[in-house]
Parts: C-alpha cells; sequence; structure tokens
C-alpha cells in the first residue's frame, strides 16, 4: 500500500467504534474477566503507569523515547487519540499498522460479545485497553508505558502490577466521576500505587500529604520530587533546554511546564531495575528526539499553534508559554460539555488580542454560544462560529502578523488538522500529506 494511504476500516475497527455509544462506566470487573478470557496477558509484560491531571501523556512520550533509544522493546498506551485509534497503541514509537489493529481487535471481540451475551458490556475503553495488552503480549514487549484514562483506582488500566508508578499534577477534573474535592481526586489517582512499587511524583503538600498517607497505608515507597532543583536554561518553540541536579537536558518538546514532566520521566527510568545496565546512556538522547504531537505545536509552513489544553491547570502553563514565545495571539477556542470553560477561559484571556469561539466536531461539545458567553467575561469576542472552519476562516483574515492558536480539547486538533488538509488556502501541502500524516510526524521541527 503507498505511503499515506489508509487501509478502510474493517469490521472489527469499526465495531469498536460503536462501543463509545456504552459512556463511561469506572470499575475493575468487566476489565479483569475480559483479561482472564484473553489469557492474562498483562502478566507477560513490565509496565510503568502514568496517572495525573495535566502531562501525563508528555510524561508517557518521554519515558517511551528514552526506552526506545535503549534498544528495548517498548509498547505505550496512550489515549484519547486525535485523529485515530492507532495513535493510542504504539510499538518502538510507532503507531500499531491496520492490519494489527483489526486482528487484535478481534481477538478481543470474541470474548467481549460472549460477555455481552451474558449482560456484561465492555466499555470501548476497556476493550481498547485489553487490545493494548493482548498486543504487547503478542509481539514480546519488554516493557509498556501505560497512561490511565481517568482518575486511577477505577480505570481500566489499573489491572497491571507495574515496575513504576508516576502521578503527574493534579487538580479538579471529571468531579461527576473523581469527586468534587482535591482529596477525593487525588485519592482516586493513588488508586494505581501497588505494595512495594515505587510512585514518583511532584505535587504540592496540598495533595501530596494525600498521595503519602495512601502509600503509606498500601506499603508504597515515595519519591518527591523537589521543584526546586528544576531550572528553565532557555525556551524556544522547538524545545526547552532545562537543569537538574547539575545536569543539562534539552527536551523536544516546547513550553517551560515540560521541565516538570521530563524530571519525572527521568526520576521514573531511574527506578527501574536494569536503570544503569540498559538504560543511563540514552537518558538525554530520549529527551531530546522526544516527539509529541499537538502540545503547543508550531505547524510548519502555517501560522497556527495546536495544543489540546483542556484544564485549568494546563491552560495557566500554556498561557505563560505562549505569551513568552508568541506573544499575543488570535484564540480560536472550544471545548468539551464537561469542561471548566470558566477557568480556561480566565487563563487565556490575557495573551489574546482576538478571540473567535466555536465548538469541535463531538457529540460532547460545548456549544459555541456557550463558550463565547464564558470568555466574554475576560475578552471581548470576536465572533462565535457553530464550525471550526469558519472559525478558522476568520482568524486567519483576522491575524494579521499574529499566530492563530487552537485549542480546547483534542477534538479542536483534530479538527484544525483537517481543516489544513482540505482548506485550499494550503493545498499544495495537502496533496503531499494527508492530515494523519501531517499529525504524526510533519510538524514539529523548522
Amino acid at each position: 500500500m503507498p505511503k499515506g494511504e489508509k487501509m478502510a476500516a474493517g469490521p472489527n475497527v469499526l465495531w469498536y467504534g460503536n462501543l463509545s455509544s456504552r459512556g463511561i462506566r469506572p470499575g475493575l470487573d468487566n476489565e479483569i474477566e475480559l483479561l482472564e478470557r484473553l489469557g492474562r496477558p498483562q502478566d507477560h509484560v513490565r509496565f510503568i503507569h502514568v496517572a495525573g491531571t495535566d502531562g501525563k501523556g508528555s510524561v508517557c512520550a518521554m519515558i517511551e523515547s528514552i526506552l526506545v533509544r535503549s534498544g528495548m522493546t517498548v509498547g505505550s498506551f496512550i489515549s484519547p487519540e486525535i485523529s485515530r485509534v492507532n495513535e493510542c497503541i504504539r510499538l518502538c514509537g510507532n503507531e500499531i499498522d491496520d492490519a494489527d489493529l483489526e486482528q487484535i481487535l478481534g481477538d478481543v471481540r470474541v470474548h467481549a460479545d460472549a460477555m455481552a451475551r451474558e449482560g456484561r458490556e465492555c466499555t470501548s475503553f476497556e476493550v481498547l485497553t485489553a487490545a493494548a495488552l493482548l498486543f504487547f503480549k503478542t509481539v514480546s514487549t519488554e516493557i509498556a508505558v501505560m497512561e490511565v484514562g481517568m482518575g486511577g483506582r477505577l480505570d481500566a488500566t489499573n489491572v497491571i502490577v507495574p515496575d513504576v508508578t508516576v502521578i503527574n499534577n493534579i487538580g479538579m477534573e471529571h468531579t461527576r466521576f473523581l469527586g468534587d474535592t482535591i482529596e477525593s481526586i487525588a485519592m482516586e489517582k493513588a488508586g494505581i500505587m501497588k505494595p512495594g512499587v515505587p510512585c514518583v511524583t511532584l505535587n504540592d503538600d496540598e495533595v501530596f500529604v494525600h498521595l503519602l498517607r495512601h502509600s503509606e497505608e498500601v506499603g508504597c515507597p515515595m519519591l518527591r520530587v523537589d521543584p526546586s532543583e528544576i531550572s528553565v536554561v532557555s525556551s524556544n518553540i522547538n524545545s526547552v533546554e532545562i537543569g537538574y541536579r547539575g545536569f543539562a537536558y534539552t527536551v523536544g518538546i516546547p513550553g517551560r511546564h515540560q521541565a516538570r514532566n521530563a524530571v519525572l520521566a527521568i526520576e521514573a527510568v531511574r527506578l527501574l531495575g536494569d536503570y544503569r545496565d540498559r538504560i543511563e546512556p540514552y537518558v538525554f538522547d530520549g529527551l531530546e528526539e522526544v516527539s509529541w504531537p499537538c502540545r503547543m505545536q508550531k505547524l510548519l509552513a502555517h501560522p497556527i499553534v495546536v495544543d489540546v489544553t483542556h484544564t485549568s491547570g494546563g491552560a495557566v502553563c500554556l498561557a505563560r508559554d505562549v505569551s513568552e514565545l508568541y506573544g499575543k495571539v488570535v484564540l480560536v477556542f472550544g471545548m468539551l460539555s464537561d469542561k471548566d470553560v470558566d477557568a480556561v477561559s480566565r487563563a487565556l484571556a490575557p495573551i489574546c488580542s482576538k478571540v473567535f469561539a466555536t465548538q469541535p466536531d463531538s457529540p460532547r461539545a460545548m456549544s459555541a454560544d456557550l463558550v463565547a458567553e464564558t470568555m466574554g467575561k475576560y475578552h471581548e469576542v470576536d465572533g462565535t462560529y457553530r464550525s471550526l472552519t469558519e472559525a478558522m476562516g476568520a482568524a486567519m483574515d483576522a491575524r494579521g502578523d499574529e499566530v492563530i492558536l487552537v485549542t480546547g480539547s483534542f477534538r479542536m486538533a483534530e479538527g484544525v488538522l483537517k481543516w489544513i488538509a482540505r482548506s485550499s488556502r494550503f493545498s499544495t501541502y495537502s496533496q503531499r500529506n494527508t492530515w494523519a500524516e501531517h499529525i504524526r510526524g510533519a510538524i514539529r521541527r523548522d
């Protein structure tokens, strides 16, 4: 098949896509049963388990990059996807290919359908988690990096016994499922701790006190990174230079906040039993060569920065970094209905010269009118559009020499990449590259 062409989705991938109608159901019973029927593939792989409100995907990408450079066969399970589900299951930095995904989902489907006939319907995330674990066993993965989907304690990924756990910054999110206090959310995320398995974190005292209490109850050794030991030497649109404990590192993802993520990745791999024998020489190269799409990412040849930020903490970091690197920007902004649009709007408003409110292409989208109404408390809204295509057109016409920042959701990132691929403004580029290729690699470096 020529490069750039995608195989049409097979019946098992289509079946998986239809499972989204089952919604979200936290709990481990279905996942445990499904994996039992699949022969417990999780027992054949080593793991690093990563939770947190912000930055856990970046930490996973950095750990993956370091381990791949060391020559290990590395799996990664990261969600949600931006363009297609293949992105969620990776082997040595590459997405699972279409044929393998179709086959693995078919193997899982046999048992998931049997469970459904017994009245135990698996959600799409439970199925995808099982597929990832089965794939990692099938291809003899040495170690896999697993990102928690939501929370931790009742997340489907919490069926593994990892070598190391990581809990990144914790903030208020998913309150419907995780509770409406920082303590309740911290305790849900602390649920990934296991007896005797070290856990790395850098949360502040308000959160750390709850994590520490749970770690003592479980018998989980805690390593708390001291933020005062982390420094940012320089920051540019492609990377950030950091200092940590007397060493200098280049991190190939832009943004000062990536310094904290990088240190969590460093400490996580340092806790692996084979760190000194196999991994230590590759930490510097792994961090420098890491690539992670749509994290304050400047699109090549386009005046557009894309970021998937959708939390208040993430928006604060994004605003600081974007202001430093680009000055004022034109904001194209949309969110999902279960997110804190007020907090995100308040954080982003000071960096905007103009704001165009819209909504992502998702059944969970917050209406453009509500986004505009909320942002309007902090910044004049220059246009409200129910279509991202219309919002991008207006932003391009109004931007002058300024950069356009598109943010608020993974689905916003997906939408703008699709818009670029089909837009007549960039027809020459689009003829050379599909939008899926664009997101997977042709974005990062000038």
